[in-house]
Order: C-alpha cells, then sequence, then structure tokens
C-alpha cells in the first residue's frame, strides 16, 4: 500500500547559484540512507543541469522532461491515440525514468518547459511525481535558484525547506527574497539556512538572514572540491568531511536526525 505523502519528510534545496546546493543535497541524501537504512529515500533532481546525478554516481538516462517532450510530440503530429492513452503511458515512463541505487532512488526533473508548453501534461506530470513519491519516506529536492519551480513542477507541499547562502551579501539576500516567495508560493512546515563555502566563521557576524534560523555554518572544505573535480560519488567522503559534520548539524536542527 502506498504511503501518504503527508507522512514523507520532503526536503528542498534553495538558493543562488554557486553556493553548493547539489553538493549538499547528495550529502543530505549519504546521511539518510547511512541513518535509516529501513526507510525508502527519493532523491530528486529539479535542476536543469542534472549535476546531483553526477554527485551520487547515478547515471540518468531519461529525464521527466524528456517524456513531457514525448507525449507532446505525439500530440502535435495529431497520433490517434486518445489524451487519456497518452498520459497514461507517460505515468509509466516516469516509473521507468527511476533509477534504482543502493540505499535509494533517483530521477531527474530535466529541464525547464518550453514556452508554449501543455500545461495539462505539466500538472499531470507533476501529480505522477507526488504519487511516486507517496512510496518514500524521505525526498531530498535539488532545486533552482527560486522555489517557485519546485511548486509548479515538482510538488505543491514540502516541509523542510533549506535555504543555502554563502558568505556574501547577495547569497544572504537572495535566502530572504526566496523565503518571502515561499510564503506565498509553497506550503512548508520548517525552514532554515545552511550558510556554506565560508572562508572562517568571523564571518559569522557580518552576514544577515534576517529572520530566518541559521541551522549550521559549514567551511569551505578541500576534500569536496576535490570530489567535484573528479566527479566522484559524495557517498565516499568521509563522515569526519567538514560537509558533512556541517549538514549532520543543520538536519539535526531540522529534527530530521537525532
Amino acid at each position: 500500500m502506498n504511503k501518504e505523502t503527508n507522512d514523507a519528510k520532503i526536503l528542498a534545496l534553495a538558493g543562488k547559484g554557486g553556493v553548493g546546493k547539489t553538493s549538499l543535497a547528495a550529502v543530505i541524501v549519504k546521511l539518510l540512507v547511512e541513518n535509516f537504512p529501513d526507510k525508502k529515500v527519493l532523491a530528486i533532481d529539479a535542476d536543469p543541469a542534472v549535476g546531483l546525478s553526477t554527485a551520487l554516481g547515478v547515471n540518468v538516462e531519461t529525464t521527466i522532461d524528456d517524456i513531457r517532450k514525448e507525449v507532446v510530440a505525439t500530440a502535435e503530429d495529431g497520433d490517434t491515440k486518445s489524451a487519456i492513452e497518452l498520459l497514461g503511458e507517460a505515468r509509466y515512463k516516469i516509473f521507468d525514468a527511476l533509477v534504482e541505487q543502493d540505499g535509494f532512488s533517483f530521477i531527474a526533473v530535466g529541464r525547464p518547459e518550453a514556452a508554449g508548453c501543455y500545461c495539462k501534461i505539466n500538472s499531470y506530470l507533476k501529480e505522477v511525481i507526488s504519487i511516486l513519491a507517496g512510496n518514500y519516506d524521505y525526498i531530498v529536492i535539488d532545486g533552482e535558484a527560486g522555489v517557485e519551480q519546485i511548486n509548479r513542477r515538482v510538488m505543491e507541499k514540502i516541509t523542510h525547506l533549506l535555504l543555502v547562502t554563502d558568505s556574501s551579501k547577495k547569497g544572504t539576500q537572495v535566502v530572504q527574497t526566496i523565503k518571502k516567495v515561499a510564503d506565498d508560493l509553497v506550503m512548508y512546515d520548517k525552514v532554515g539556512v545552511v550558510a556554506n563555502r565560508l572562508p572562517d566563521l568571523s564571518v559569522k557576524e557580518y552576514m544577515d538572514c534576517g529572520d530566518i534560523p541559521v541551522l549550521s555554518y559549514i567551511m569551505s572544505d578541500s576534500s569536496l572540491a576535490e570530489f567535484d573535480l573528479k566527479g566522484e560519488n559524495v557517498f565516499y567522503l568521509s563522515n569526519d568531511a567538514t560537509i558533512v559534520k556541517g549538514m549532520r548539524e543543520a538536519l539535526v536542527n531540522m529534527g530530521i536526525l537525532n
């Protein structure tokens, strides 16, 4: 029997580009898999760059956008199949696009919709993602800079919104802006900031994240930089690595880990 999506913990990461969202999302998946071996974890790559697949060592062959485009092309070619048949096929293809890994599952959303896309198809695919997510205990979404596309393309409801910034003023301004947008567009239960890639702890006193609680301060991590350079799976990162310890602290402060 499917689990209710309301029972699942849905963690979405957002922030300006270049602050390390994808690496943090991958580390979250690593920590969840290690701490909850009996739970089902789903990683959703909602960033068009599909960087989360590299960080998790996943080989992506099909994205949800590939499926959407195929359905649209079939409809535009005047295929005699009914809309119901096409959408039914799209649903099965989404399950086929799911990549099963050791300890977690993975699916990529792909590129943003093109202009003039079919809204009914997009809303249907989002509904299918929600049905799929209902089979999991933890869902980790690596998003683009904003949260609008998470709401529009992936899910209407998330439980934990993690806003990622670096030490720059622009980074802290962006997380505050995203929080305001999220308050209007996205249903969420908890929100917090992860301050990532800090040169040293002295910058803490200069960082203004408004009224959003800071979950952890994470220094720049040379071991992660080497992993990024080599395109290696973060599961091989030591649990003593700066980013892993920092992300664990954030998840403890959000009530995900003890």
